[in-house]
């Protein structure tokens, strides 16, 4: 097993609701729950989940662009949530991010070559010649060229952006890489060239990501363990093939019955599940037992913890004896 690079415990970010002409805070929507979950040192952890399960939220503290409500977040062994601004900056050098959508990502008013060399500046890397070198170099390293650099971003198609983007995100080489959704404002055709390229990358160049997804299928195609998450709340995580092979929770089931094949003659059995996801948490009871169809009167008194059910695959659901044979 290779060595814990991000360690998260109980980790949460709760947003107060302001209402009423005072504004005054009644009440808070769990955006992030108690989630906690380790990544390893060259691996890629897929996080999935229907929008507003909070995944987005996680890598964002992660990256501490939002502060933590409780809990804790350490990278190669140290606690992120203690450091100063200055500290953080030096830290963030070993951590970047790939944002969801390359067109507001990137300043339309700079040329590529001064968004890739921002980050070289901000940590003091190279000399002006040292930067120029290493922006092209990794302009090719990305599929694109040399001479793009005297480019503006509104001069490149959507995929092209975000290949600037992730040329960005390697320009300090950083250890881990959080994508936050990087494909989905993609064409599929472009979406595969793109994953092609980041694991490419990940191979050649020893980074460890983070890949936070809605799409079942994109994050099976990269992904070597992969977290599912609902309203806030670390739901199953396993393995990636043993995940989709056998899911345990009732909501993975769900979406992975969902997905679909590319086979007119195949025939399964869907689960289906009813209403849309809630806007707030559930006040007890485990966040997805309105929605359940398994659901019994211990889902809808107490919140199940995730247990490890067998080596590598981890579970929240009280109904876990019982969904085994469900699948």
């Amino acid at each position: 097993m290779s060595n814990v690079l991000l360690k998260v415990d109980n980790l949460k970010k709760h947003f107060p609701k302001k209402t009423g002409s005072l504004k005054r805070n009644i009440s808070y929507v769990k955006a992030v729950d108690d989630v906690s979950f380790e990544v390893y040192e060259g691996e890629t952890l897929g996080i999935v989940g229907e929008s507003g399960c909070g995944k987005s939220t996680t890598g964002r503290m992660i990256m501490r662009l939002l502060e933590p409500t409780d809990g804790t977040i350490q990278f190669n062994g140290v606690e992120l949530s203690t450091l100063s601004k200055t500290e953080l900056r030096k830290t963030r050098r070993d951590i970047q991010m790939v944002f969801q959508d390359p067109y507001a990502s990137l300043n339309p008013r700079h040329t590529v070559r001064k968004i890739l060399e921002e980050p070289l500046i901000v940590h003091g890397i190279g000399t002006a010649k040292e930067r120029k070198e290493r922006i092209e170099e990794y302009l090719e390293i990305v599929g694109l060229s040399a001479y793009h650099a005297g480019r503006y971003p509104h001069q490149f198609s959507g995929g092209q952006r975000q290949r600037i983007g992730i040329a960005r995100a390697l320009m300090t080489n950083p250890k881990l890489i959080i994508a936050d959704e990087p494909v989905s404002a993609l064409d599929v055709s472009i979406q595969a060239q793109v994953l092609n390229l980041m694991q490419r990358l990940q191979e050649d160049l020893k980074l460890t990501y983070i890949f936070i997804a809605h799409d079942l299928g994109v994050v099976r195609h990269i992904s070597d363990r992969v977290g599912v998450m609902y309203l806030g709340r670390l739901v199953e995580i396993a393995n990636s093939e043993l995940l989709y092979k056998e899911p345990l929770h009732p909501y993975t089931q769900a979406l992975l019955s969902a997905v679909p094949i590319p086979d007119p003659t195949f025939e399964r059995e869907q689960l289906i599940i009813s209403g849309d996801i809630a806007t707030s948490t559930p006040e007890a009871g485990c966040t997805f037992h309105l929605r359940c169809p398994y659901a019994t009167e211990i889902c809808k008194m107490e919140v199940p913890n995730l247990v490890t059910v067998k080596p590598g695959h981890s579970v929240a659901c009280h109904l876990m004896n019982e969904t085994t044979t469900m699948t």
